[in-house]
């Protein structure tokens, strides 16, 4: 019968995984954000208003979530 204190503990995380990058996903996912955000407005054709940097955000912070999420 094995005893309750005998099962090993789960390793720690690395250093890299736990404090670089994390950073470096909310970097670049910022910075991923903005740039898209700013380039959707740079081209401003009469039509669209609002709708288009709106669009362009929403999806900029949906492709960041689904990419960088798991980190």
């Amino acid at each position: 019968m094995m005893d309750m204190d005998s099962r090993s503990r789960p390793a720690q995380p690395h250093w890299f995984e736990r404090y670089i990058q994390p950073c470096v996903a909310e970097l670049l996912g910022s910075a991923l954000f903005i740039f898209i955000g700013c380039l959707s407005v740079v081209e401003d054709t009469g039509g669209t208003g609002r709708l288009q940097p709106a669009l362009a955000h929403g999806l900029a912070l949906g492709l960041s979530i689904a990419v960088l999420g798991g980190i």
